[in-house]
Order: structure tokens, then C-alpha cells, then sequence
């Protein structure tokens, strides 16, 4: 138990001195206020070289204070050590939000300059564009002349007309001719038709009127055949 102890000590102090510089580095980066410095982030690269950088010191400060706060717990003042080892990692957390926090800004405030960028410039194409539109001489419009139109025909003559006339009238009386045996036949089976229709409701009204008597013959038969059957007077059962 005691090997093991000693172990786990010793591997947790040679964490802490490996760390040590990122945790000095920590430390100088604040002021005599404790307010974080940080150095103006210049490009996109650099920013983002900077979150990289923060994240990797985040963890390295995690894992030193886990190493810390083991070792803590084998001294005599164990709360001292905790808070110390707490303040430190609290410090080393409070500059590296601050990176982040400048890194992000800048990042956020390049791509919007970006972009306004890229909409001038596209605006100033399409000015340039519609000015040259403007300016393009425009094409000469051929007129063209439209050719007088031919002189109308006189009108028909009285003998013309008349012929026209007769010849409208022949060919209605031929239609007519022609049409007289459809119209016949067509009238001979709508007729047809009308009568069938009367026929059926005959039949129809008949079959109706025989079930009603077949059903009032059963209904008479029925009852004369209940007034015909002897009433059963019921026994009482003997005691």
C-alpha cells in the first residue's frame, strides 16, 4: 500500500514539474489587477492557432491540478494546498477565456468584414455593368413600310345574289329531305320507348299487388288457425 502511495506521489510531482512552465506562462500573462493581457490577434490563422494553443494549456492546467490536488492530500495543511492549487488553475482558466474570448471576436469580426467585402464588390460590378448597358449605343430601328393594301372587290350583282340565294334554298329543302327519316325514326323509338316504360310499371304494380294478397291470405290463415287451436288449461302439481 505504502509502494503504491509513493508511486502515485512521485508520478504526480513529475507531472507538476512538466507543467510548471505553462503554469508560470499562466501567471505572468496578468496584470497587477489580475485583468488579463492579451496581444491582438492579426489573421484568421493566428486566431485560430491561438484556440488550439488555449485548448492544449486548458488541459495541461486540468491534469496539473489533479497532480497537485493528489499530492495535497499527503501534506499536513491539505486545505492550504487545495486552495492554492485551486487559485492557480482559476488564474491560468480566467487568461485563457480571455484568449478565447478575443480570438472568437476577431474571427467573427473578419468574416463580417469579409462578406461586406464580397456584397461591395458585387454591387460594383452590377454598377459598372448597368453603366455599360447604358452606354452601348443602341441598334438603329428599320422601319419598315407597310405595303398598301389591295384595292376591295366590288359588290355582287342583283343576278349573283339570287343565284346564291336559290342555291341556299335547294340545298336546306335537300337537308330537310334527308333528314325526314332519321327524324322518323327517331321520334317511332322515343315512342317505343315511353311505352315500354308504361308496360313495365304495369307489371311492376301487379307483381306488388299480388304479394300483398299472398301476404294477407298467410296472415288470415294464420289467424283462423290460432283461433281454431283448443286453450290449455295448465295442471297444478300434485303435493
Amino acid at each position: 500500500m505504502m509502494a503504491n502511495t509513493l508511486y502515485k506521489l512521485g508520478a504526480a510531482l513529475g507531472l507538476v514539474l512538466a507543467l510548471s512552465a505553462c503554469a508560470h506562462q499562466g501567471a505572468a500573462a496578468l496584470d497587477e489587477v489580475g485583468a488579463p493581457q492579451v496581444p491582438a490577434t492579426l489573421s484568421v490563422e493566428e486566431a485560430d492557432a491561438k484556440l488550439k494553443q488555449s485548448a492544449s494549456e486548458r488541459e495541461a492546467a486540468e491534469n496539473e491540478f489533479a497532480a497537485r490536488e493528489l499530492a495535497c492530500y499527503d501534506k499536513f495543511f491539505v486545505n492550504n494546498c487545495l486552495d492554492k492549487a485551486k487559485e492557480k488553475r482559476r488564474l491560468i482558466l480566467v487568461r485563457l477565456r480571455a484568449v478565447d474570448a478575443e480570438a472568437n471576436y476577431f474571427k467573427r469580426a473578419e468574416s463580417v468584414r469579409l462578406r461586406d467585402i464580397d456584397l461591395a464588390r458585387t454591387q460594383e460590378s452590377a454598377r459598372l455593368d448597368a453603366e455599360q448597358r447604358a452606354a452601348a449605343v443602341p441598334k438603329p430601328v428599320k422601319v419598315v413600310t407597310p405595303e398598301p393594301a389591295p384595292p376591295k372587290p366590288q359588290g355582287k350583282s342583283l343576278a349573283e345574289r339570287e343565284a346564291e340565294q336559290a342555291a341556299k334554298v335547294a340545298k336546306q329543302a335537300a337537308d330537310d329531305a334527308a333528314e325526314a327519316p332519321r327524324r322518323a325514326a327517331r321520334e317511332a323509338a322515343y315512342a317505343k320507348k315511353q311505352a315500354d316504360a308504361v308496360e313495365r310499371q304495369k307489371r311492376v304494380a301487379q307483381r306488388l299487388a299480388e304479394r300483398q294478397a299472398e301476404a294477407q291470405a298467410k296472415a288470415a290463415k294464420a289467424a283462423a288457425a290460432a283461433a281454431s287451436a283448443p286453450a290449455v288449461v295448465p295442471v297444478p302439481p300434485a303435493n
